[in-house]
């Protein structure tokens, strides 16, 4: 069970990018959908879907915030994944980059790197980022789709602090590559991250510093919901977590490089999305003013208590 979800925020247009990615890559599917009422942002479209097997969901909930670079999605087409063939591999590549590409734009063309044979790195006309990568199948090998945060500004240089701060918040979790960059990379500095995965939970991440002059910054368009199994769960990961007192609202909290986090549990996404109408209005207006989620209030909720 995948236990950190990639949530992403979308003015209105959720529903439809949903089934936009899933109609785009391989083994993917819409999981549930259902309706907020009466936020402050109006009614809101809540999804569910899974892109080659990884979990997401979305919401629309107003124009508040505009996804960036500072948080992307590595795809890895391994030739593995398409019986031994790189050509295979390659085509499914150029196939899903176009696709991305209709509407979209390219940050790096798809091109050869020396890092990789292929890659592209392509905005796409909702403004999800997504960094395309024919894969060295030699090695340990890693999931189709990894979030990928960039640290600029004043985390430039905290790349490999904030790893060490995910390892040790979260359970299963490990460090993987480590490559940091060598003099004569200016303006970033030596020392400093240039590419790191890392797992958590079961879930890889990726991580680099950049100090070029960026005009963007880790937000609330792409947040990190963790999925827990009792509220000790939700009090322990809100409590290590969440470092940005006026940021903390509905089971939203912020840690102290500025990444969005979303404390939740399991059975208030079983609520979210199974429950009647009547249900999901219930429990949608108990946590409205909530901070830090409580478990016990939503399910009263929910029941009609």
């Amino acid at each position: 069970m995948q236990k950190i979800i990639p949530h992403l925020w979308f003015n209105t247009e959720a529903k439809e990018a949903a089934h936009f990615y899933t109609s785009i890559f391989p083994e993917s599917k819409i999981t549930h959908s259902s309706v907020l009422h009466n936020t402050p942002s109006g009614d809101c479209d809540v999804l569910g879907f899974e892109l080659w097997n990884h979990k997401f969901m979305a919401i629309s909930a107003g124009p508040l915030f505009t996804f960036n670079p500072s948080v992307s999605f590595i795809v890895n087409f391994d030739p593995l994944l398409f019986g031994s063939s790189g050509q295979a591999a390659r085509e499914k590549l150029d196939e899903v980059w176009n696709k991305l590409m209709d509407g979209g734009t390219a940050l790096m063309p798809l091109n050869e790197y020396p890092f990789s044979k292929r890659f592209g790195w392509v905005k796409d006309k909702y403004g999800v980022l997504w960094q395309l990568m024919l894969t060295n199948s030699e090695g340990e090998p890693r999931p189709s789709i990894i979030p990928t945060l960039m640290f600029v500004h004043e985390n430039c240089g905290k790349a490999e602090e904030a790893i060490n701060y995910y390892l040790s918040v979260f359970k299963n979790s490990k460090l993987g590559n480590l490559r940091l960059r060598p003099k004569g990379m200016e303006p970033d500095k030596e020392g400093t991250v240039l590419f790191a995965d890392f797992m958590l939970e079961g879930s890889w991440f990726a991580a680099m510093d950049s100090a070029h002059n960026h005009n963007f910054n880790f937000n609330e368009a792409i947040s990190f919901l963790v999925s827990c199994t009792n509220q000790a769960e939700i009090d322990h990961y809100w409590e290590k977590i969440s470092a940005v007192p006026e940021a903390e609202a509905c089971g939203w909290c912020k840690d102290k490089f500025g990444v969005s986090w979303q404390i939740a549990s399991g059975e208030m996404q079983e609520m979210l999305s199974k429950g009647t109408q009547e249900q999901i209005n219930r429990v949608t207006q108990a946590f409205m003013p909530m901070k830090k989620i409580n478990i016990a209030k939503l399910q009263a909720a929910y029941e009609g208590k």
